[in-house]
């Protein structure tokens, strides 16, 4: 124990990654089905290092608080932005009232039980299962002009607040959309998915967990024309036509390959490669001849390419709409196989509405792509690198708006630089998905940044707390738990009969999702996931977390504003 004393205390960053590291372990350990998860293992894991008096500089905390907010905030941006309009618009008030309501939950709590800035910003981060509060509230306590010691032991009860109620603060919209909500609204949240994913597919079946449909997967296979064959005579465009989800990939004629191209004639004979859906291909031995093996040296080269969506003109349209409206000779050979929307996959369903900032999964032949590529946004390269220009220019305007100071209503409010971080994310994410030339921040790298970063700052919050976290629990303990009870389930009572009663959110699917949404809780949004055993909760999760993301970060400076008393030094 000695030697660890020695270690850490005389080279800090060796305390640091030892904390990341237990943290992550200790978040992984399951009780039933509730995980603890990584920030708050390495939370809990920093404040016992803390106990050996490790001293990091607060700098390093800054600046990997600042490039974690602004990942958030550039991955959320084009669905942010997206959100404000009219057809979110009853989901985007959601969102608000659920922040809202979470809000005036917090200050009330402070006022009836006296609590000090510090630990009022604690009880939002976690009651409300936001960890960027821990960073915009700690970066406006040290803006106050406090002494050093007061502005610790106030960023202390911070991270103090955020732990002891950070628990129930992820149980609690579990508790409610899994089991509470649909109990009273007497739903079956299973049974409710496949009728709405029937509602979005036109009708076609919903399958159930462990099954698939065998007949969607793309397929290659090779025919023999034979001499009654109904192709013999027709062009490749024709067949195209004709087949419509799937096409003429290739000609073996006489032991060569024929050039392809849409006027190219098959004739008896020869062995023609179809690409397409296997639900097409069954009636495709009919109209071809038999199926026969691939001739020696043909070689078909197919690739997965993901596109983001760019182009105005397909924005807020349906898939089956797109499909139904593109003619042949633009989409042959292209087959949609996954959308997915901030990372996270959407029911591939004839009536989802595509959005700017989507992320299109396409199987085709590379000269097919490039074809429809143009026609949609640009491609997600593998070897895309980040735009350090823009990155750089993003992370000083970040800096830059966090300097301004303004009132509302009398009270000094300043977001500080993780606050201007995640508008300034918000807005180059945005500017990204609509000038692709512009601002690159690969996937990857932006997912990095995000978890490292917040893995780093939660780290350095709970080893920097220390000692005075014991202080601030024993002071405070089981009153500040059942605030924060109080701060996790009644948003959500109030939000839900809201979005239910006045803003007519009464798909019980989109109603759940949305509670999980403006909560940003992505717990209780896997468990609503688990129910419904499909993905229609994500379009309405997508678009009220991403709004939730924006205004319970910014709640950290103002809480810091409205709330005067200081903690006792």
């Amino acid at each position: 124990m000695d030697l660890l004393h020695r270690l850490i205390t005389t080279e800090p960053l060796l305390a640091l990654f030892l904390t990341i590291s237990l943290g992550y372990l200790v978040g992984k350990l399951k009780i039933g089905n509730f995980v603890l998860g990584g920030i708050a293992g390495t939370l809990l894991v920093g404040v016992v290092i803390g106990q050996f008096g490790v001293d990091i500089n607060s700098g390093i905390k800054s600046i990997f608080f600042a490039l974690f907010i602004y990942a958030v905030g550039f991955q959320g941006g084009p669905q942010f932005f997206h959100a404000l309009n009219r057809r979110s618009l009853n989901q985007l008030a959601s969102a608000f009232v659920m922040c809202f309501t979470g809000l005036l939950c917090v200050l009330a709590a402070a006022w009836m039980f006296d609590l000090d800035r510090g630990m009022a910003a604690g009880l939002a981060a976690g009651g409300l299962t936001q960890s960027a509060i821990i960073g915009t509230a700690g970066d406006a306590i040290g803006k106050l002009g406090l002494t050093a010691e007061l502005t610790k032991t106030m960023q202390t009860n911070v991270a103090v607040g955020y732990a002891v109620c950070y628990i129930f603060g992820s149980l609690g919209p579990i508790i409610m959309v899994s089991w509470f909500l649909p109990l009273i609204m007497k739903w079956d949240v299973r049974k409710e998915a496949i009728k709405l994913a029937n509602l979005l597919s036109g009708g076609h079946p919903e399958l159930d967990p462990g099954q698939f449909n065998a007949a969607q997967p793309i397929a290659t296979r090779i025919y023999q024309i034979a001499t009654d064959s109904k192709t013999a005579g027709k062009t490749a465009l024709a067949i195209d036509q004709r087949l419509s989800d799937a096409s003429v990939e290739a000609i073996y004629r006489e032991g060569k390959t024929v050039d392809l191209t849409d006027a190219t004639v098959i004739q008896v004979g020869d062995r023609v490669a179809i690409t397409g859906m296997i639900s097409v291909m069954e009636s495709a031995c009919g109209l071809f001849g038999r199926e026969v093996t691939p001739p020696n040296g043909l070689l078909l080269v197919q690739e997965n390419r993901e596109i983001i969506l760019t182009n105005r003109a397909l924005d807020d349209r349906e898939i089956r709409e797109i499909h139904d409206h593109v003619n042949v000779e633009t989409r042959h050979g292209v087959f949609l196989t996954a959308v997915k929307r901030m990372g996270l996959d959407l029911p591939l369903l004839d009536k989802l509405q595509l959005k700017r900032g989507d992320e299109l999964h396409f199987t085709g032949s590379p000269t097919d792509l490039n074809r429809v590529q143009s026609k949609i946004g640009y491609k997600i390269s593998a070897a895309a690198v980040t735009d350090f220009i823009f990155f750089g220019i993003g992370m000083l305007t970040g800096m830059l708006i966090g300097m301004i100071q303004f009132r509302i209503w009398g009270i000094p409010i300043s977001i500080g630089s993780g606050g201007g971080c995640l508008l300034s994310g918000l807005f180059f994410g945005w500017l990204r998905s609509v000038h692709p030339n512009f601002a690159a921040l690969p996937v990857g790298a932006s997912n990095f940044l995000r978890d490292f970063g917040l893995a780093v700052f939660v780290g350095i919050v709970g080893i920097s707390a220390g000692p005075q976290a014991l202080v601030a629990i024993q002071h405070y303990g089981l009153r500040l738990f059942f605030l924060g009870v109080g701060v996790t389930l009644i948003p959500q009572i109030i939000t839900f009969f809201f979005s239910y009663y006045v803003l007519r959110i009464q798909s019980p699917i989109e109603a759940l999702a949305c509670v999980a949404g403006g909560r940003s809780a992505n717990p209780a949004f896997a468990a609503l996931l688990a129910k419904a055993g499909n993905a229609t909760p994500v379009v309405s999760f997508t678009v009220t977390y991403a709004v939730a993301n924006v205004f319970l970060t910014l709640w950290g400076p103002l809480i810091v504003g409205i709330i005067t008393k200081n903690a006792s030094p």
